[in-house]
C-alpha cells in the first residue's frame, strides 16, 4: 500500500464512482481502476463490490475507508497548521505603545521576538495612552500597549506588566527644608515644590492625579512649572535641577544607579500600576496573534 493508492481509494469510496474519482483527480478511468487493483493485491482482499449501477465498499473496504478518513483529516489539519505558522512568521505588524512602554519595556521584548521571528517587521508608534487608543479604534494599529483600561467592550484588555511610579529629583536638589526625619515628604508639602509633569492624557499623569484626589490633594494647585511629552526630556529637566517629577521606576534604573537622580518618598501615595495589551481579537493577523502570545509568555501577569 502506498499513499497514491490510498488517495485514489479514498476518492472512489467517497464519490462511490470510478468516473467521478477520475475527474476529481484528473486521471483516466483505466488508471483509477489499475490503482485500485494494485491496492487490492497489496492488501490481498477485495475493497469494492462492483455492480453496473453503483460501487459499494466491502467490509474490508469500510475498515480501510475509516482509517483513510482519519489519515486525510490529520494531513489536512497539518497543512493548515503549517500554513498558519508560515503566515505568522512573515509580514508587517503595526503596534502602538504609551511612552514608558514604548521607550523602556517593549524594545527588549521586540528584540527577543525578532530573534525567533526575524521575518516579522514590527512598526512601533509611541504616543500617550489616549492617542494610542485613538489609533487603535481608527485601525491605524493592530494592537496597543497602555497603562490604563478603556471603556470599549469590543476590545480585549490583558494585563502583561506591573510597574510603579516614583517621585524623582536631582541628587543635589535641595529638599531639607521640607523633608522630615524619616526622609519622606508629607502629601500636603508637595504644593510648595516645583513639578515637571507629563501632558494631560498620559497614563502617568492620570494615575498621579487620581492618587492625589484620593488623598484630598487638589492636582490643580500643584506648582507645575512645565509639561513635557516624553520621558527623556523629563529626566533631563529633573537632572538639571528644575524640579521634581513623577515617572516610571523602570525608566530611571540607570540614573538611580549612577546617582544622577534619586527617589523621593511621599507618605500615603500608592503608585503601583499595570500595563495592558488592548486589541480586537477578530482583527488580529497571524503575526499579531504570534506576537501577543510571545510577549505574554515573556511577561507573565
Amino acid at each position: 500500500m502506498n499513499f497514491e493508492h490510498l488517495k485514489v481509494f479514498h476518492m472512489v469510496a467517497r464519490e462511490k464512482s470510478f468516473s467521478k474519482a477520475a475527474k476529481n483527480l484528473h486521471m483516466s478511468q483505466p488508471n483509477i481502476s489499475l490503482q485500485i487493483r494494485q491496492l487490492e493485491e497489496s492488501v490481498q482482499t477485495k475493497l469494492f463490490k462492483r455492480t453496473t449501477r453503483k460501487v459499494d465498499l466491502t467490509q474490508a473496504g469500510e475498515i480501510l475507508y475509516q482509517s483513510a478518513e482519519k489519515i486525510f483529516t490529520i494531513i489536512h489539519q497539518t497543512q493548515k497548521d503549517l500554513t498558519l505558522l508560515s503566515n505568522s512568521t512573515h509580514g508587517v505588524l503595526n503596534i502602538g505603545a504609551s511612552m514608558t512602554l514604548g521607550e523602556h519595556i517593549l524594545p527588549q521584548l521586540i528584540g527577543n521576538f525578532k530573534k525567533e521571528f526575524p521575518h516579522v517587521q514590527i512598526v512601533l508608534d509611541i504616543n500617550n495612552s489616549d492617542q494610542v487608543i485613538e489609533k487603535l479604534i481608527n485601525g491605524k494599529i493592530q494592537m496597543g500597549f497602555v497603562q490604563s483600561t478603556i471603556n470599549y467592550p469590543e476590545y480585549r484588555q490583558r494585563i502583561f506588566f506591573e510597574d510603579e511610579l516614583i517621585i524623582i529629583a536631582a541628587n543635589d536638589f535641595a529638599l531639607h527644608h521640607v523633608m522630615d526625619q524619616s526622609s519622606s515628604l508629607r502629601l500636603d508639602q508637595i504644593y510648595s515644590l516645583p513639578f515637571i509633569c507629563r501632558e494631560a492624557g498620559s497614563g502617568t499623569r492620570q494615575l498621579f492625579e487620581e492618587q492625589l484626589i484620593k488623598n484630598h490633594i487638589d492636582p490643580a494647585k500643584l506648582n507645575i512649572i512645565f509639561e513635557l511629552d516624553n520621558t527623556q526630556s523629563i529626566k533631563s529637566a529633573v537632572e538639571a535641577g528644575f524640579g521634581l517629577s513623577i515617572i516610571s521606576k523602570a525608566s530611571v534604573q540607570h540614573e538611580l544607579s549612577l546617582k544622577t537622580l534619586r527617589q523621593i518618598s511621599i507618605q500615603g501615595l500608592n503608585l503601583k500600576r499595570y500595563f495592558y495589551s488592548v486589541y480586537d481579537e477578530k482583527k488580529l493577523t497571524p503575526a499579531g496573534e504570534t506576537f501577543l502570545s510571545f510577549i505574554h509568555k515573556e511577561c507573565p501577569s
